[in-house]
């Protein structure tokens, strides 16, 4: 959670670097997040030892090993709760000449890490810097899981491009959402064709630790989740470099996270090779039209991305995948013919499942853009029969700028730790939309238009011109007002007239 007190550390070793003389933001981010990152190997170090000693048995997982690199430096000099002690001189000479090499070897030969992690460079300018930096870094709190997170979110809101050019982080708490819903499975091949820091493959990899624990007693099974169940596409090298390490420190040893324009012509081979995309991909952004795989622009002739994204899911997805994803709200109901010609595709060529329409403040302080999520299971002959429709008003956090959490942290979330009051559902619906859609093909069928969530036939949707949009189809209840009869209201502004004037012939009298 961005805490005040997180926002101000940052603003902090953002200032740090800016009067150092590093001002480009990506460069800045990419600076903290190897310090994060080396920070985090050295608490996962700490934490398997600790788990040695308690059951005295050896390490399973070492990540600094034992004895001295190719320079005769100590492993151990480069863990983080060593470097942090050392001497500016020596601090810096440990950093560029023994901790970059070590942090660029670390992924398995060929794996996409180490690929990525070649170019990573040290560019912290001197050893004065780098102290001051090491010493704010270290007071940053890191009890989470997800390294660059929240504070990546908040990193990138100093730019001024975050929002034009789909660079922002979905809310942890919606991925959560949709993860829950899309329920990965120990067989799945997940991609995520926008994957940024790889936010939802994380999240898709959490699920499966705490769902199937035993997957990763079986070799096989524990082979195909370090080595080909995850895929993530960016073309900005630095997000590739920060999507490796946010999976390498979840436990993921080579997930395939690549260089790839995900809708250039140059994806030959990726069709029907997923079993689940979970994605939020960018809405707004250039395109090159002339590089743009044909396939897609065969599905639907179009130059917005949001339109060919999901052609694109349709394409990777193998008959049988499902799909959790994000789109515009303008995606639902847009009059094109490209916009019918996709949701057609999704209601009649395959089986749509779910629309859950989102608050408007979700993306703030990015983006005020409305969204929506879309399920959907790729099929290749039709199979829509009821769609779900979910009108989230409220996700847990306030819908402004500041999207401080409205309820308790173990309140929030689509999984609680407690179930909620009525009065917390009215702030945080997520609880309520999971628990609806796994009761879609039920008691769903049978609630009212003017409920929350609703089911939809396909041949009414069909009959609106495949629009998508809840509001079409939500019916208002309106609440019947009884009103005073016109000849009792016309009564008493008589009564009232009379008054008035005998006031006005009063004061007349008393004035003459």
């Amino acid at each position: 959670m961005l805490t005040g007190e997180l926002r101000n550390q940052i603003d902090r070793i953002w200032d740090a670097f800016w009067s150092g003389g590093i001002s480009n933001p990506l460069e800045v981010i990419e600076q903290i997040t190897y310090l994060l990152f080396l920070r985090r190997l050295d608490d996962l170090q700490i934490l398997e030892e600790n788990k040695a000693r308690r059951l005295k048995r050896p390490m399973e997982r070492r990540i600094f090993p034992e004895g001295t690199d190719a320079k005769g430096r100590p492993y151990d000099d480069m863990r983080w709760s060593r470097l942090k002690h050392f001497a500016p001189a020596e601090m810096y000479e440990v950093m560029s000449e023994h901790v970059f090499p070590f942090l660029r070897a670390l992924g398995s030969e060929g794996s996409t890490y180490a690929r990525h992690m070649k170019d990573a460079r040290f560019t912290i300018p001197t050893p004065a810097l780098l102290a001051r930096v090491v010493d704010m870094v270290d007071q940053v709190p890191l009890g989470d899981r997800d390294t660059s997170g929240d504070l990546y979110e908040y990193m990138l809101s100093k730019i001024a491009t975050a929002g034009q050019n789909g660079q922002f982080r979905t809310p942890r708490h919606i991925i959560q959402l949709m993860v829950e819903i899309a329920a990965p499975t120990p067989d799945d091949v997940i991609c995520d064709p926008a994957s940024g820091t790889c936010g939802f493959l994380v999240a898709a990899g959490e699920y499966l630790r705490k769902h199937y624990p035993e997957m990763l007693r079986d070799d096989a099974k524990r082979q195909h989740f370090h080595n080909s169940m995850f895929h993530g596409f960016d073309f900005d090298q630095t997000m590739l470099r920060i999507g490796n390490m946010n999976m390498l420190l979840h436990g993921v040893e080579n997930a395939r996270v690549e260089y790839r324009d995900s809708l250039s012509s140059d994806n030959a081979g990726e069709a029907e090779r997923y079993t689940l995309i979970l994605a939020n991909p960018p809405f707004a952004g250039s395109l090159d039209y002339e590089n743009c795989a044909k396939e897609l622009l065969q599905v639907v002739k179009t130059k917005k991305t949001e339109l060919l994204f999901l052609a694109l899911f349709l394409r990777l997805l193998k008959p049988g995948g499902r799909a959790a994803v994000i789109v515009p709200e303008g995606v639902l109901f847009g009059s094109s013919k490209a916009h019918r010609t996709i949701r057609k595709e999704l209601v009649e060529g395959h089986k749509l499942e779910a629309v859950i329409k989102l608050p408007s403040g979700t993306f703030k302080p990015y983006s005020g853009v409305s969204t929506a999520i879309l399920v959907f299971t790729k099929t290749n002959s039709g199979g829509t029969d009821y769609v779900w429709f979910y009108d989230v008003q409220a996700d847990g956090w306030s819908l402004d700028d500041k999207r401080q959490p409205l309820l308790p942290l173990e309140k929030l979330g689509p999984v609680p730790e407690s179930p909620l009051t009525p009065e917390e559902h009215e702030k945080n619906n997520l609880p309520d939309v999971l628990r609806r859609w796994k009761e879609r093909k039920g008691a769903e069928r049978k609630r009212p238009r003017t409920a929350q969530s609703f089911c939809v036939p396909k041949d009414e949707i069909a009959e609106q011109g495949y629009d998508l949009s809840l509001n079409r189809y939500k019916e208002l209840e309106h609440e019947e007002v009884e009103h005073r009869s016109p000849q009792e209201i016309f009564s008493d502004l008589a009564r009232l007239e009379e008054e008035i004037q005998q006031g006005l012939t009063e004061l007349r009298r008393m004035l003459g």
